[in-house]
């Protein structure tokens, strides 16, 4: 069965660009598509998409709440956001609100087509920007996850149900990661550049690489780790202090 896709994005353009490609992917099947928060909720609701790939700013109903409302009326839908922004006011809320994934437009599109598998098959993809925005209010030396989040939780949702979900990013399973003494010294240095929001082919630039060896380093850190993406990796080291 192919994953079926709902797109929503307020430029006809994006959508056509968007639809155009994912056609081209053989396990992957556009269902639908909107113009707008409203739109979208009308359509998964009759159309029951495995994935909404979904811009944050459309008119009538912004991403933030439309991403809100589909958690409960569709829970078992992904939602992917699709947007040009990566700043803390619009990661923190979008994660709160329930989304499994948060991508740039400036995304590969054979990335983006092994995100929305990845997240379909039920892991979090975040950008590299987001993921680092998430982990610097994380890792805040005020860190308290009720001050630091409650802005963001909606009026209807309790706190402790809306926390759950994120604390499942920091921490994926119950053993223990190791330590970074595990790795090697270019593999600390890869580790390094992921906590602070570097991509594959920033680091390989960075360290004078390919980015093929980075993808080689970052595959045997998660192992050594335990862990299951970078998103994982970068938090816990920076959550334990092992990279400023």
């Amino acid at each position: 069965m192919p994953i079926t896709i709902l797109l929503a994005d307020d430029h006809a353009m994006v959508r056509r660009g968007l639809h155009v490609f994912l056609t081209t992917q053989q396990d992957m099947e556009v269902v639908g598509e909107a113009s707008n928060g409203q739109e979208a909720l009308a359509q998964v609701q009759a159309l029951k998409p495995d994935v909404v790939l979904m811009d944050l700013h459309m008119p009538v109903m912004d991403g933030i709440e439309t991403a809100r409302r589909l958690r409960t009326l569709m829970p078992t839908t992904r939602i992917i956001v699709l947007t040009s922004f990566s700043d803390q006011d619009h990661v923190v809320p979008a994660v709160r609100a329930g989304v499994k994934g948060y991508l740039l437009k400036d995304i590969e599109p054979e990335d983006l087509a092994v995100a929305i598998r990845n997240v379909h098959a039920g892991q979090v993809e975040l950008h590299p920007a987001a993921a680092g925005q998430l982990m610097h209010v994380m890792a805040s030396s005020d860190w308290s996850m009720s001050e630091q989040l409650s802005k963001h939780i909606p009026a209807d949702q309790s706190a402790d149900s809306q926390l759950q979900e994120l604390k499942q990013v920091e921490k994926p399973t119950e053993t223990s990661p190791g330590g970074p003494d595990m790795l090697t010294r270019r593999e600390q240095e890869v580790l390094g550049l992921i906590a602070q929001g570097l991509s594959n082919k920033e680091i390989a630039v960075q360290l004078v690489i390919t980015e093929k060896t980075v993808k080689t380093h970052v595959s045997h850190l998660l192992d050594k780790l335990g862990l299951a993406d970078r998103t994982q990796a970068a938090l816990h080291a920076v959550r334990n202090g092992w990279v400023v």
